[in-house]
């Protein structure tokens, strides 16, 4: 048995929530182009590295960061508050599901201080998995979307409608992955949403498919990789989603 091996760096900015009404409130659409600058540019700097970074509440994110070590984490840091007017704090552990993964690095944060006290700054605590016990099946990722999303829904109903339906699927394969499976779900955009998964078989994704659709009758298809990293998953899960595409099948792996 497959034994996943998941890196999860907890991103958060330091003192957000008063540095966005100090001196006086600030416009939200300057603290909206913050924030999607800086998920921008951290989308960069762990995905030239193999990583994956998703946005969660913006203030909070989560990088999946297998062979990112701790030093080129405190490079990161440096390099956003080179940039910005804000700091961010890191929390970076493993674990062999991707929920225990997060929840030690959010500890880790936490025990630091509170993401509002003004004398918590760049915190870089925990560790990453060292090269010879890396392997090439660290990471599994499953990448989801919704089944003939643009003829369904694009094509026939008003935008914000089929953003409805395409947030209902979302939720709740988020929170059956999270309860069945200690999984982390996040939507990345048009109908897509990437799950970082436990050693998990195909059984398991045709039982998730199945329960979004019987629940709020959304239809999901999904493409399933592993790999050393985060990219090297994610990317093996994209063509097993190109062959649900081309094939009519409803779960593809490519392991």
């Amino acid at each position: 048995m497959v034994i996943s091996n998941t890196q999860v760096t907890h991103i958060q900015i330091d003192n957000y929530g008063p540095w966005t009404v100090t001196p006086e409130p600030r416009r939200e659409v300057d603290l909206q182009t913050l924030q999607s600058r800086l998920y921008a540019d951290l989308s960069q700097l762990f995905g030239n590295r193999g990583g994956y970074v998703f946005f969660s509440r913006f203030d909070n994110m989560v990088a999946v960061s297998n062979g990112i070590d701790m030093d080129t984490h405190a490079l990161v840091q440096e390099s956003v508050s080179n940039r910005y007017p804000v700091t961010m704090s890191l929390g970076v552990a493993t674990g062999r599901t991707p929920v225990s993964a997060l929840g030690t690095a959010t500890e880790q944060l936490q025990e630091a201080g509170s993401a509002q006290d003004k004398d918590r700054r760049e915190i870089l605590r925990g560790r990453a998995i060292d090269d010879q016990f890396r392997t090439d099946e660290d990471v599994q990722i499953a990448h989801f979307d919704v089944d003939d999303a643009t003829e369904k829904y694009t094509d026939r109903l008003n935008e914000f409608d089929t953003f409805i339906h395409i947030e209902q699927g979302y939720a709740e394969l988020m929170q059956y992955m999270r309860r069945a499976h200690d999984s982390l779900s996040f939507f990345v955009g048009g109908d897509n949403i990437i799950v970082v998964c436990p050693d998990l078989g195909e059984e398991a994704y045709h039982d998730a498919v199945e329960h979004v659709r019987g629940t709020v009758d959304v239809q999901l298809k999904v493409g399933v990789g592993r790999g050393r990293s985060a990219s090297d998953a994610g990317m093996a899960a994209k063509h097993a989603l190109e062959e649900c595409r081309a094939t009519g099948i409803t779960v593809g792996l490519d392991f």
